[in-house]
């Protein structure tokens, strides 16, 4: 089971803690994962990372990741992951001497090896993040900004990214929509990701493919979905579902239209 606990004011931390299942997700805020069994696989665009147990990861914000997990010596994934607000990192710079923070861009995805000095304190937080009768107002959020000081000192390569609160940077746009064209991502998620706003995201890419992103994500799956009946054996509704359309008819329909005939139609006739 997966416990989501907040802060008092029920918007600078979450953390979790339990046994996650495969799947996908667009980060909006810094993450700061802690694995404490088994093994996370993570993709986001082409990089590829593995996080195995006593390893900690940074994910910047506004990126999108998949996810598988493995047992590990019998144990179910199990972590910690702390959704970092800027205004909380904001808040930390206020109170402390930092360090000079290099403008070299970094990995989406940092991870970091155990040994450094952080599990215990990590664990230490478990008792008090777990135990509603011991979380006090206030408590949480002091015992994330005494995370952050202590990041500060044992690992400053984490500690970098989590200080660079500016917006994220501006990805090539192209780049942006065409590696996650099959992801089941918004158009706000798309600029976000991009590193515009969303009427800049729409300009640009009006610029560039000369349609509104709606329509060309759109094209773009249908023909994936031609492809997909020509070449697998995927049904029509594994198909459907895979490209993020909302239900069969709203598919069946998209595609008669663009094809000229059902989906179903069509894989009928190419396997005659």
């Amino acid at each position: 089971m997966i416990t989501n606990l907040h802060s008092d004011d029920e918007s600078t931390i979450q953390c979790y803690k339990g046994i996650e299942q495969a799947g996908s997700a667009y980060t909006e805020d810094v993450q700061l994962l802690f694995i404490l069994h088994g093994k996370m696989n993570m993709r986001c665009g082409n990089e590829e990372f593995v996080i195995s147990g006593n390893q900690l990861a940074l994910l910047k914000r506004n990126i999108w990741i998949e996810y598988t997990h493995t047992s590990e010596d019998g144990n179910d994934l199990q972590y910690l992951r702390f959704t970092i607000k800027a205004d909380l990192v904001k808040e930390f710079t206020t109170m402390s001497t930092l360090p000079t923070v290099k403008s070299d861009e970094q990995p989406s995805i940092l991870v970091v090896a155990g040994g450094s000095g952080w599990m215990p304190y990590v664990l230490s937080l478990e008792p008090i993040l777990l135990d509603t009768g011991r979380r006090q107002p206030g408590l949480v959020k002091i015992k994330m900004l005494e995370l952050l000081f202590h990041l500060s000192r044992i690992s400053p390569a984490v500690f970098e990214q989590l200080l660079d609160v500016r917006d994220h940077y501006r990805m090539n746009i192209t780049t942006t929509v065409e590696e996650n064209i099959m992801n089941p991502m918004s158009i706000e998620e798309l600029a976000a990701l991009s590193g515009r706003s969303l009427s800049s995201f729409r300009r640009d890419f009006m610029a560039i493919y000369q349609m509104p992103p709606s329509q060309w994500i759109r094209l773009k799956r249908l023909e994936k979905a031609r492809e997909l009946l020509l070449g697998t054996t995927m049904t029509v509704t594994e198909i459907c579902y895979t490209l993020g359309f909302e239900h069969i008819a709203h598919f069946s329909r998209l595609f008669k239209s663009h094809f000229g005939r059902s989906p179903s139609c069509y894989k009928a006739v190419v396997a005659e």
